[in-house]
């Protein structure tokens, strides 16, 4: 997990990362390669003045915590006194949390890089078989230009790029609702198409993230329901199909203009199978103004009145949590409410930032099926 620039969340993203892998059923281990700099064992809620133990053959035996394993420079050093150490000493520290660390059997090992494109990117890439790197970035331009570099530097050291993960996107008030991009958005994905890499997702600005770091309860854990932590989910699961080489049957990542000259992200009627899945989503378009429709890999099409999508917005502003109440009021959505973006959520879903400025909805497919299956019902019933 790396980025040319410090402070764009490559360790937040690390952390809940790891989590998702491990709800998708990977055994992960996590190292925080910031040896100067560590801060996977706060987020973590792991003790800090507890050394970790060693084997009879000197083996470093990593903390556990949430069956993530990891191993930090914080689980040696305490929370308040420095490591004041030079390169060599830096990359010796490195070298031995991976290769002197009894990690037991892994599907995956993340490693969290310090900002930089230095000693500890080096060295990783010339010690280490990697599978790839993951750049993660801010939507504002300084980051994008520095993660730019980041990220020609390991392919420089021929690396390859997993993917592009935008973090801190849209962030919605949670009084009034509506959505701002304190660091504009979308430059992610921009940046994806311009260096024909993967773009993995967005992750919105959420001060809960923040809450739940520094609580050491991430929060994929303490709020699984929320926008980030799916989110962080279709990221995994993007992930997983590429690193297991698994075609990805459905729509590649997209952000589409309700009102632009193009219908749709795609319509692929070639990719229809016998044995398709209910809610892959291999067509999206705009059949009129006022119509979505889509088609799923089992060759079935649904077609969704924009204002009937609106209403159903699944967000914790328009339908209570617990109860599952609705909490919008259809009498104040107008008529002519409809999308301004749709834009991909991985391969789980779909988010759509409307015309009344309303934005923190995700639409998984499953939803989606659910919703065109339902009105088609309701007009069949009608006739």
């Amino acid at each position: 997990m790396g980025s040319g620039k410090g402070g764009v969340g490559k360790s937040t993203v690390s952390v809940n990362l790891a989590l998702a892998l491990a709800q998708l059923g990977g055994r992960i281990g996590l190292v925080d390669a910031d040896v100067l700099g560590p801060s996977i064992p706060g987020m973590l809620g792991l003790p800090t003045h507890e050394p970790p133990m060693t084997t009879a053959n000197q083996t470093i035996l990593p903390a556990e915590r949430y069956g993530i394993r990891t191993m930090s420079m914080g689980m040696l050093t305490g929370d308040d006194s420095p490591a004041i150490l030079r390169g060599p000493m830096v990359n010796k520290y490195l070298n031995a949390f991976i290769g002197d660390v009894e990690w037991g059997t892994l599907d995956y090992l993340l490693i969290d890089l310090p900002p930089g494109t230095g000693d500890t990117q080096l060295t990783l890439a010339q010690n280490v078989p990697l599978s790839g790197a993951i750049i993660v970035t801010t939507p504002q331009d300084v980051s994008l230009k520095i993660a730019r570099r980041g990220l020609r530097m390991f392919e420089k050291v021929h690396v390859p790029i997993l993917g592009i993960v935008e973090n801190m996107s849209t962030f919605t008030c949670p009084h009034c609702g509506k959505a701002t991009d304190v660091f504009r958005r979308g430059g992610g994905e921009r940046m994806s198409k311009e260096l024909d890499v993967e773009f993995l997702g967005s992750i919105p600005l959420d001060a809960d993230v923040v809450t739940c770091g520094d609580a050491g309860l991430p929060i994929v854990l303490d709020k699984p329901k929320s926008a980030a932590s799916l989110a962080y989910l279709a990221i995994a699961t993007a992930l997983v199909r590429q690193l297991q080489g698994t075609p990805t049957t459905g729509l590649k990542a997209f952000s589409w203009e309700w009102s632009g000259a193009d219908t749709g992200p795609g319509w692929m009627e070639g990719a229809v199978l016998k044995s398709g899945a209910r809610t892959t989503a291999i067509g999206l378009r705009r059949t009129n103004p006022r119509t979505l429709s889509l088609l799923w890999e089992d060759g079935q099409q649904g077609h969704l009145d924009v204002r009937d999508l609106r209403l159903a917005c699944p967000c914790a502003l328009c339908v209570e949590e617990m109860s599952g109440r609705a909490l919008l009021d259809p009498s104040k959505v107008r008529p002519d409410v409809a999308p301004v973006t749709v834009t991909s959520v991985g391969s789980y879903g779909i988010t759509i930032k409307w015309s009344d400025g309303h934005s923190t909805g995700i639409y998984s497919f499953e939803t989606l099926r659910a919703l065109a299956e339902r009105g088609a019902n309701a007009s069949a019933e009608d006739v």
